[in-house]
């Protein structure tokens, strides 16, 4: 595989102030460049990440720099490799962990990091789910998990009052989110009965990794390129007609892409409303009604016992550079080994709304009393942490992953408005997203 062809390939996708040290000491420092999406009140949180490891040590500096959006990381960090001037690190949200692991030389893995270093990071310290989807078939940890999100049903205790609906006993299956919400449009407890943010991510991925099955082959790309999709199998289908049914009944509202829904969550207009658990966050900000967080439905049909969700957000990866020292691979995987600590995964956390990715800073918040102060925020990692993590639970290795979601949300979104089945948007998001599949498979191989 060549770097070059690979990167040019895939270049289409999509506090507190510092320490003051003396100059000198200051131009001794090993300066580490970390390229991040954050914004607002979680850019706050990564400043504060540096700033405070700046002030833990004198050898090391992080200068934290925001590149905006997810794809706009993901498309600078590439051209910048390509001019040989990449960034230590890089913040990768998680549907291009296929193309950084396809990237070769121009990254450095954890595992390999730390052997070469000899700074510890250990893969049993993070919670299986997060570390499964980031990490090779044999275990090894490819990239750092950082802020780490699963979905959630959220719900309005005040509409489900309204309905007649226990507002402490959220509906756990499917069948049971179809009578509620039944319910709430009869009553006409909330404008929208109900709807979904991030669709692909919730109601196809996580589904599929919910119900143990395949959302494509070869072990959902972990064990190789040549992945198919099998979105189209009849599980997925009958999930597809279930909601466009639900729309056709007035109980499911399609309201638009990726985090759209959301405004209709945060504004009190919808009963349920599926989306990232990182919604805690502007919830407590914003919302003006009594609201509460869910475990996602199953089908006890397809299977007795849900597995675990898997994660949405994004992780670190360890960039390489022309003349790039031993020392500064060292700096950023002492870096990377301060950021995995329990009390700094741990305030993460409970300052940003993104799940603990470490079984540690789980436990030291619950030592802490952050869930007991914050009923429900621990339903992220429990759910996470739910069952045995399988082939098909623990996320996703498909290369150009951004490109297949908006395929299948433009498949569905015919279906929505009535202009083919359920079948007809699966087989066809399946036939178009195989080409991408199989370009980005040439574009590897080239």
């Amino acid at each position: 595989m060549k770097r070059r062809t690979l990167l040019a390939g895939t270049a289409a996708l999509a506090a507190a102030p510092l320490l003051r040290v003396p100059a000198q000491a200051q131009a001794a420092k090993t300066k580490i460049v970390w390229w991040h999406a954050m914004t607002a009140a979680n850019a706050d949180q990564v400043n504060h990440i540096a700033e405070t490891f700046n002030q833990s040590q004198a050898a090391i500096e992080v200068q934290a720099i925001y590149k905006g959006g997810y794809p706009d990381v993901l498309n600078e960090t590439i051209a910048a490799s390509r001019a040989g001037q990449a960034p230590h690190l890089a913040q990768i949200f998680e549907v291009g962990t296929g193309t950084m692991l396809a990237a070769g030389k121009a990254t450095k893995q954890v595992w390999e990091l730390s052997k070469e270093t000899g700074v510890a990071i250990d893969p049993k310290t993070y919670i299986p789910s997060v570390r499964g989807y980031y990490s090779l078939a044999d275990g090894r940890m490819a990239s750092m998990p950082f802020n780490s999100s699963t979905a959630l049903m959220w719900y309005s205790k005040d509409a489900f009052r309204k309905a007649g609906l226990d507002p402490d006993k959220p509906p756990t299956t499917w069948e049971d989110v179809v009578k509620a919400t039944q319910a709430i449009k009869d009553k006409n407890a909330a404008e929208v009965p109900s709807t979904s943010s991030w669709f692909s991510w919730i109601q196809l991925e996580q589904y599929s990794a919910l119900h143990n099955l395949p959302f494509a082959s070869e072990a959902d790309g972990f064990d190789g390129l040549g992945a198919k999709l099998e979105i189209n199998s009849k599980p997925h289908v009958k999930q597809m007609a279930r909601l466009f049914e639900m729309a056709k009944n007035g109980t499911f509202k399609y309201t638009g892409r990726d985090t759209a829904p959301d405004q209709v969550l945060l504004s009190g207009q919808a009963g349920i409303h599926f989306s990232s658990s990182a919604e805690r966050g502007d919830l407590v900000k914003s919302a003006k009604f009594d609201w509460a967080p869910a475990y996602l439905p199953y089908d006890p049909e397809i299977i007795k016992s849900p597995l675990n969700s898997i994660i949405g957000g994004a992780s670190l990866w360890t960039m390489t550079a022309p003349g790039r020292t031993p020392a500064e691979y060292k700096a950023v995987a002492t870096f990377l080994n301060f950021i995995g600590k329990p009390e700094n995964d741990a305030y993460w956390h409970q300052h940003t709304g993104y799940v603990a990715v470490t079984l540690a800073g789980f436990d030291l918040s619950k030592q802490q009393g952050f869930y007991a102060k914050n009923p429900g925020a621990d339903l992220p990692v429990l759910q996470l942490e739910r069952g045995t993590v399988s082939k098909y639970s623990k996320g996703l290795r498909l290369g150009r992953l951004a490109e297949i979601r908006n395929i299948i949300y433009e498949e569905v979104e015919k279906g929505f408005q009535g202009n083919q089945t359920a079948q007809q948007a699966m087989d066809n998001a399946v036939e178009r997203g195989d080409k991408v599949l199989r370009e980005f498979q040439k574009s590897v191989k080239g």
